[in-house]
């Protein structure tokens, strides 16, 4: 399933197996095996297609036809502009993914405030240790 997912998202984007490759800056043969489903991407290559292509990992695993639950996440962050920005690099923590998994399924108004106050906790945790 996951080799016939990432053929598909290759292709809507109009891209050669190399063009990805480069992109990703993984082998053209690597790509060729992921799509051949004779090798398996791990954890990190995961992460570098889900967020390239734009879609959810377990979109690209074959566990759900939807392509991005965090879709749900930023409509409900798209009148703030900073909260966006801030789910955005929290998006790309491993750590916090788990913490915002179910998020999709609240209502917008809990997400904000889930958003905000996860914002809150970064921010003082930036300050006490520098940066």
């Amino acid at each position: 399933m996951i080799g016939e997912r990432i053929k598909e998202l290759r292709k809507e984007k109009g891209l050669l197996q190399r063009e990805l490759a480069e992109e990703l800056n993984i082998t053209q043969q690597t790509i060729s095996l992921y799509e051949s489903e004779k090798r398996y991407p791990d954890a990190k290559s995961l992460n570098k297609m889900a967020k390239y292509f734009d879609v959810s990992i377990d979109y690209l695993l074959g566990n759900t036809d939807e392509r991005q639950k965090a879709d749900h996440i930023k409509q409900a962050l798209s009148d703030d502009p900073e909260l966006l920005e801030f789910w955005d690099e929290m998006n790309e923590r491993e750590d916090l993914r788990m913490y915002f998994k179910k998020c999709s399924e609240l209502s917008p108004e809990t997400i904000k405030k889930l958003i905000h106050i996860s914002k809150v906790f970064e921010e003082e945790e930036r300050e006490r240790h520098g940066g």
